[in-house]
């Protein structure tokens, strides 16, 4: 097809159903959409994948997620997977009890848990039903390197709001080319919700399909996502957090249903209850995974959840503490000005209490760094916020800046329904007081361009890490913008 020039990239057109990287391939069930996650420490990993076929229609029947076993075969020689590990599996399905809306059952979806791995270390796998026999081709993954101030990987991949189009395909083709050991994904995965359920999109949802009885998604999207990924995360580990896209409202109100089921969290292993908000380490890097739309106010699980995690990280062997969620707390674009403000308000001064160095966003579409800052004062001891929404996605991209004349919302507009009250009000002190948006580039963004792109950490040591953000339109190893992050311990002691 005829590729179309859009700001920072291609024109944001989905691949069609028709292309061949997301059509099925496999028979019977034979596994597909196979991908790695980490649990909470380098010794463990989800194997994840898919078995069978999805219906979609009006009269449905799910199929038996007990007809197929979930089993990996694995070892340190691909001649040799010795080695064998069981795990669950299920099956989730999307209704909408509208007249003429079609309702959708997931294939079977397996997850499976090794244990007892050996760090820094490739482990070749199979994974399916040897019974059947239904087994996948032979993949591979690298373990973590082991939690310690001087253990880290090369490089970890950040990436947000990624969806399926021909622009996605040029970051996950950047991305690979940049050989992460680890990808970050911090919400909005497929954008399934910008379909109706017959398959008709629009990068608008809200402007096509207002007159909906409920709002539709188009869940093969998942599917062919989990498809066109395979190859990369087949062996390189993925850790994901919800984004708004992701809540896809059903019958019965329930929410979330092919996030929660589609991928494999370390919750348990964290002593989270939720697929929402968990932690895991990688080498000297405690990450911590929260959820913008539920609930994060002091009285909520989530936020007794972040205080114990925090309480219980050891800062000498994980010295670095990085937090991501989907909304920004800081960001000067129009687009979803100050939505996230009760969030903020809410989870801030725990963050700022126990130090965290690194914040990753998604939601806005574009690209931002932030000055270290707190309380929207530059603040040598808070964290540096980097909005990475720039992934791939079909809707358009951030362009307009809240301090651009007559490009300040107006402050009714800017709540979320998903995600609490009003909290943003008018700046109290420093250069915007009295004011709800800035006149100039606010202190604490320090760098934005609206580009489709992802980034690239790579912690040195225990207070230098490399932070890389690569534009898809130059060649995938030519930043665009590159900073040393710092940690300062000695300045800024934690409790």
């Amino acid at each position: 097809m005829p590729l179309l020039i859009w700001q920072g990239g291609l024109a944001p057109i989905d691949l069609p159903d028709t292309d061949p990287r997301v059509q099925r391939t496999v028979t019977g069930f034979e596994p597909e959409q196979i991908s790695v996650s980490l649990s909470s420490t380098h010794d463990s990993v989800w194997i994840s994948w898919v078995t069978g076929e999805f219906q979609i229609g009006d009269n449905i029947k799910p199929l038996n997620p007990e007809a197929v076993a979930s089993v990996v075969h694995y070892g340190r020689l691909k001649s040799g997977l010795t080695h064998q590990a069981t795990g669950h599996s299920l099956v989730y399905s999307q209704l909408y009890p509208f007249e003429g809306l079609q309702n959708y059952t997931s294939g079977i979806i397996h997850h499976v848990r090794l244990t007892g791995l050996q760090p820094n270390t490739v482990y070749y796998y199979e994974c399916g039903d040897p019974s059947i026999p239904a087994m996948s081709d032979v993949f591979y993954f690298k373990t973590m390197p082991v939690s310690g101030p001087m253990s880290y990987p090369k490089r970890i991949a950040i990436v947000g709001d990624l969806g399926l189009t021909y622009n996605t395909t040029s970051t996950v083709s950047h991305l690979t080319s940049n050989q992460p050991d680890l990808v970050l994904l911090v919400g909005d995965v497929t954008y399934a919700n910008l379909y109706l359920t017959n398959g008709t999109g629009s990068d608008c949802y809200s402007c096509s399909f207002s007159q909906t009885p409920i709002h539709e998604t188009y869940q093969p999207r998942w599917d062919y996502w989990g498809r066109f990924m395979q190859p990369l995360l087949s062996k390189v580990p993925i850790m994901v957090v919800e984004g708004n896209h992701e809540i896809e409202e059903q019958a019965g109100n329930l929410t979330f249903a092919a996030y929660s089921s589609r991928f494999a969290f370390p919750s348990e292993e964290s002593q989270s209850s939720s697929t929402f908000y968990y932690s895991f380490n990688v080498g000297g890097i405690h990450f911590i995974m929260l959820g913008g739309y539920i609930a994060y106010n002091k009285s909520a699980d989530q936020y007794k959840w972040l205080e114990r995690d925090l309480a219980n990280v050891n800062r000498k062997v994980t010295p670095w503490l990085v937090a991501t969620w989907h909304p920004p707390w800081y960001s000067s674009y129009k687009a979803h000005y100050r939505e996230a403000e009760c969030m903020k308000v809410a989870m801030e001064e725990l963050l700022y209490k126990y130090g965290v160095d690194l914040v990753f966003n998604g939601h806005v579409h574009a690209y931002e760094r932030s000055n270290r800052v707190y309380n929207y004062t530059l603040d040598p001891c808070g964290p540096v916020y980097i909005t990475v929404g720039d992934g791939g996605n079909r809707e358009k991209m951030a362009i307009p800046h809240a301090d651009e004349p007559g490009n300040c919302p107006d402050p009714s507009t800017t709540p979320d329904s998903y995600m609490g009250g009003f909290c943003a009000y008018n700046f109290t002190s420093g250069p915007a007081a009295g004011k709800f948006c800035w006149d100039r580039q606010p202190d604490f963004s320090a760098y934005r361009e609206t580009s489709f792109g992802h980034g690239i950490l790579e912690v040195k040591n225990e207070t230098h890490a490399l932070w890389t953000w690569h534009r898809n339109q130059d060649m995938y190893n030519i930043a665009g913008d590159q900073i040393y992050i710092v940690r300062q311990p000695d300045r800024c002691p934690v409790e």
